[in-house]
């Protein structure tokens, strides 16, 4: 199963959190990272996105279909996102478009079996694989590198 973390580019700051909108700068992050991964991207891949604004603004830099799902919204837990997505027997590629600290928590948990407050920068993804039992970080893009 391979499980994609995309933590959202960078945001506005304000109230309400849920419909704080990409800045000028997440805009092109998102565009970079986006046109890094679309070409990359499993066939059938799943894309789950948080409802908050800025992750949807991440996710549509993408240019593919996508559900928007709560259990990764801003409120959710690293159990709660691994349990969405059907952590390690799901047949199809997962993308999770979501927020920090549950995106670096839940690549902790996944890497060494911990759970931890792992640092995940604005707009960068993660590209987790896990193949005969074993689970390997695959990728990482930063959006300075995209």
């Amino acid at each position: 199963m391979d499980l994609i973390l995309w933590r959202h580019a960078e945001a506005e700051d304000g109230s309400p959190d849920s419909a704080r909108k990409l800045t000028k700068d997440g805009r092109d992050q998102a565009r970079r990272v986006g046109a890094w991964l679309k070409p990359r991207l499993p066939k059938r891949c799943e894309v789950l996105v948080s409802p908050a604004t800025r992750a949807q603004e991440t996710a549509s830099a993408l240019g593919v279909r996508f559900v928007t799902a709560a259990e990764v919204g801003t409120d959710a837990t690293a159990a709660q996102v691994i349990a969405a997505v059907g952590w390690p027997t799901q047949p199809k590629a997962v993308l999770i478009v979501g927020h920090q600290p549950t995106l670096g928590r839940v690549a902790a948990t996944l890497l060494s079996g911990a759970e931890a407050d792992w640092h995940f920068a604005k707009g960068s993804l993660w590209w987790l694989r896990h193949v005969d039992g074993e689970t390997k970080l695959f990728a990482v893009m930063h959006p300075k590198l995209a």
